[in-house]
Formats: C-alpha cells, sequence, structure tokens
C-alpha cells in the first residue's frame, strides 16, 4: 500500500506564554514562566493558588457574540487557534476538496465550567433553568464540529479522549488517516480548560499539584529534586497536516514531516506509571519503527517532564531503557516547564514546540531546573537555550488510565 508523506503547514497557539506561534516560540526560547496566581476563579481555600492562564483572551476577535454564548471557554479557544492555523498555512479551502479534509480535535474533559454554572443554575431554581445548550457546550467532541462547519469541512471527523495523551492521540489519528490515503489534509490539535472550582478541587484531591503558592514562576521544574507536582494550565493547539504533493501543489510553507506515530497501555495503575516505564518505552521504540527510523537517529525528546515525582523518574527509566547508552546524548526538555500542563491539549502545545526545534534549530531549556534528582541523570536543556541542527525528534504524552504516545517528526527535506 502507496504511504503517503505528512507535513505539517500551519499552527495557532493560545498558551499561558502567549497568543500566537512567534511569541509562544520566543517566550519559551528565552526560558519565560507562564504561571502565576489564579485569577478565573476564587482560589482563596485551596491548597494550591496558582496556575498558567490564557492572559488577554477576547472571544470576540474571533466568534461573533452569539458563538461566544453558546460556546464553552475549551471550545473557544480552539475556534481562534484553529483560524491562527489556517491562516498561517494559507490554505483556501474553496480551492480544496472539503470531502477530503476532515478535523480530529481533542479535549481531556471538555466544558467543565460549563458544567460547574448548570448544575448551580439547576439547583437553585430546578430542571427550567438549565440551558438548551448545556449539552452542545460540554461535550468534548463539540470542537471538531464546530471547526467543520466554519471551513465545511466534511471528511474524517472526531475527538480523541485519553486525559494527558488526548492531543497526541488526535494528532496521530490525523496522521495516520493522510498517510494511509484516508484524506488529503487535517486540521487536528486539542484544547482544554480546566482552571474551575472542581477541577482544581479534584487534582489536589489527588494530590497531584504543586502547592508552591509564593513562587508561581518556579513551580513547574520537571526532573529537579525539589519538584512537588505539576502545575494545572489552560490553552490549545491547533495544526493543519496535509499529503505532502498537495502541500507542495499549492506552494504551502512547511514547517516539518511527521513521520510516525505509536500507542501504548501501561495496563498497570488509574493514574501511576508502571515502575521502569516499559509502556512509554514500548511507545518510542514503536513510534520509531512505525517511521522507519532507528533509535540513533534521535536528536531531541520533547518530554512529557510534567514535575510529579513519578512522571520524571519513570520517563527517565523508560527513555534509558529505549535508547540505553544513546539516552545520554540526546537533549531532552520539558516545555511543561514554562506553561504547565494543559492536560489533553498539552501533546498539542508540545507538538508545536517540537515543529518549531526542528524548523529553527534552537531547543528551547527545562526552566527551574537547578536541583538534579539523581535519578534523572540525562541531559534535560536546563535553563538555556541550545542552538542545534535536529533532524528527527520525538514528543512523549502519556495519561491517567496508562495511555502512551509517542509522536516521530522529521526535519523537512524534498
Amino acid at each position: 500500500m502507496k504511504m503517503n508523506r505528512v507535513v505539517v503547514t500551519g499552527m495557532g497557539v493560545f498558551t499561558p506564554v502567549g497568543n500566537d506561534l512567534q511569541t509562544f516560540w520566543n517566550n519559551l526560547v528565552e526560558g519565560k514562566s507562564g504561571i502565576g496566581p489564579i485569577t478565573q476563579i476564587d482560589a482563596s481555600n485551596h491548597a494550591t493558588k496558582i496556575a498558567g492562564e490564557v492572559k488577554n483572551f477576547d472571544p470576540n476577535e474571533y466568534l461573533d457574540r452569539k458563538e461566544v454564548r453558546h460556546m464553552d471557554r475549551f471550545t473557544q479557544l480552539a475556534l481562534a487557534a484553529a483560524d491562527q492555523a489556517v491562516k498561517d498555512s494559507g490554505i483556501r479551502f474553496e480551492d480544496t476538496d472539503t470531502e477530503q479534509f476532515g478535523v480530529i480535535v481533542a479535549s481531556g474533559i471538555g466544558g467543565m465550567k460549563t458544567f460547574e454554572d448548570q448544575i448551580k443554575l439547576y439547583l437553585a431554581g430546578g430542571p427550567r433553568k438549565v440551558s438548551p445548550f448545556f449539552i452542545p457546550m460540554l461535550i468534548a467532541d463539540i470542537t471538531p464540529g464546530h471547526i467543520s462547519i466554519r471551513y465545511g469541512l466534511k471528511g474524517i471527523n472526531y475527538c480523541t479522549v485519553s486525559a494527558c495523551a488526548s492531543a497526541s492521540h488526535a494528532i496521530g489519528e490525523a496522521f495516520h488517516a493522510i498517510r494511509s490515503g484516508m484524506a488529503i489534509g487535517m486540521i487536528t490539535g486539542g484544547s482544554e480548560t480546566p482552571i474551575t472550582e472542581m477541577g482544581l478541587a479534584g487534582f489536589n484531591a489527588l494530590k497531584a499539584l504543586s502547592t508552591r503558592n509564593d513562587e508561581p514562576e518556579k513551580a513547574s521544574r520537571p526532573f529537579d529534586s525539589d519538584r512537588d507536582g505539576f502545575v494545572m494550565s489552560e490553552g490549545a493547539a491547533i495544526l493543519v497536516l496535509e499529503e505532502l504533493e498537495h502541500a507542495k501543489r499549492r506552494g504551502a510553507k512547511i514547517y516539518a514531516e511527521i513521520v510516525g506515530a505509536a500507542y501504548t497501555a501501561d495496563a498497570y495503575h488509574i493514574t501511576a506509571p508502571v515502575p521502569g516505564g516499559d509502556g512509554a518505552k514500548r511507545a518510542m521504540l514503536s513510534a520509531l519503527k512505525d517511521a522507519g527510523l532507528a533509535p540513533e537517529q534521535v536528536d531531541y525528546i520533547n518530554a512529557h517532564g510534567t514535575s510529579t515525582p513519578f512522571n520524571d523518574k519513570v520517563e527517565t527509566e523508560a527513555i534509558k531503557a529505549a535508547f540505553g547508552d544513546l539516552a545520554y546524548r540526546i537533549k531532552i526538555s520539558s516545555t511543561k516547564s514554562m506553561i504547565g500542563h494543559l492536560l489533553g491539549a498539552s501533546g498539542a502545545a508540545e507538538a508545536v514546540a517540537t515543529i518549531m526545534t526542528l524548523y529553527t534549530g534552537t531547543i528551547h531549556p527545562t526552566i527551574n531546573l537547578e536541583k538534579p534528582d539523581p535519578e534523572c541523570d540525562l541531559d534535560y536543556t536546563p535553563n538555556k537555550a541550545v542552538k542545534k541542527d535536529v533532524q528527527v525528534a520525538l514528543s512523549n504524552s502519556f495519561g491517567f488510565g496508562g495511555h502512551n504516545v509517542c509522536l516521530a517528526f522529521k526535519k523537512y527535506s524534498d
């Protein structure tokens, strides 16, 4: 069977460190943290009072007033990021076979704020107070639906839900659809807005969040001995993927090529990674096999790197198990050290960072890595960006439930 080549031609982002691609990337390279005190809710009675919020987002710049009222914030951010990505790609859908162009966009949770708001209305006034838009605003799959309606895209359309691996599953599925010939192009990525009262309470109840409230910009510190949990964040990242010849015919700018994707399960625990990282190891090796690449060709890994004690230790073990002695020469960094954890959208934001690494020849740092954990002894690019001609890069994402995803990217060459 013919296997099409798949390239990235457009990207759009809304994150705690920037509301457009160039600002996002510049701030990552400069090592700027987007973490600060929570402003969206009253967090005074929560153990954690910090998060990564998207600042200065005005949905009215991207949506009409009726759409703004009838969409949860996670959908608003996704539509805005899709607008950026489509404009960045330069694609004209009026000149495109829209029955062969699809949308797979993820969210790990969906409209949590809408759910909480409607529960309050129900408890105060009964069923008649519930909005007729409650369910359409809440459901995680509504975002790919809205994107298809906006651009008239009639191909593959669905949402992936696998906790913090959701967006990477979406990108992997979009890649496979184009490579196999089921689509000529896909809009893909993820969006998440979990900074709500129940979102904060739920993750605090799990004791998963950092409580370094006095130093928010230092709270996310992957691979550091003093890490005490992840920092919850919100955001959206959307990519336009195209079959290579389709992109070339229209003279598209090509950022990078996606060459492999693989998924595994830990089959171990609902929230903890399996000791030794067998599931993550198999995801990385399977992604390389899917791409037809050898381990020694990997120059860079964008780690899941959450800043939780277990994840960072186990991910390190997994990289060593997959690459052996080669693991010590591979550059690694954690985007979450600056933007926090976008949960179901994290894989998309980190895929964008990985692609920009290939495109620009710069590896962003892992910030706040001041006291390296002896059990995390690889090269995590501490605190300062480095220039490197990266030819092959992997992006790891792992989710509650034991979901593991690895995406493989290559620097584009005709």
